[in-house]
């Protein structure tokens, strides 16, 4: 079963992955949390559980691969977009607005780069459950 956990793993990560990237698409045009600090698009960071170096150097009858796992989000460093609005009650002294500077076309193509890792990850796994399902029906033939 550790090709379908493997492939759980990628699916959660790649799920969260789609919930930030949506919500960057969704704040586009906001330009203040709910604190009060500008809004900053964030980026998922995620890496595999075991180091593939751990793994060529392990010895004999320790586990094997275990998928991946996010270890946090990090605010992008596009910075800030200022507008100029000085009717707008968010507005500095200046009349300038700061909106978080997020590339539309690059978060909708990581959104796609991502949902196919999603599908690849969900293909891995429905290919593992029929291999399972193979298995038994073999065993209970002989």
């Amino acid at each position: 079963m550790d090709a379908m956990q493997i492939s759980r793993t990628g699916l959660d990560v790649e799920w969260q992955r789609l919930q930030v990237i949506a919500q960057n698409l969704a704040n586009v045009n906001t330009s203040r949390t709910a604190s009060g600090e500008p809004v900053r698009a964030m980026r998922l960071v995620s890496a595999p559980k075991i180091r593939f170096a751990d793994l060529v150097a392990a010895k004999s009858g320790t586990p094997g691969p275990k998928g991946v796992e996010v270890i946090g989000l990090e605010a992008m460093p596009t910075g800030l977009r200022r507008v100029y609005e000085p009717g707008d009650p968010q507005a500095d002294a200046d009349g300038f607005v700061s909106y978080p500077n997020i590339d539309h076309a690059g978060e909708m193509t990581l959104l796609i780069k991502t949902s196919r890792a999603y599908e690849a990850n969900l293909t891995a796994m429905n290919i593992a459950h029929q291999m399972y399902s193979r298995a038994l029906e073999l065993g209970q033939r002989s």
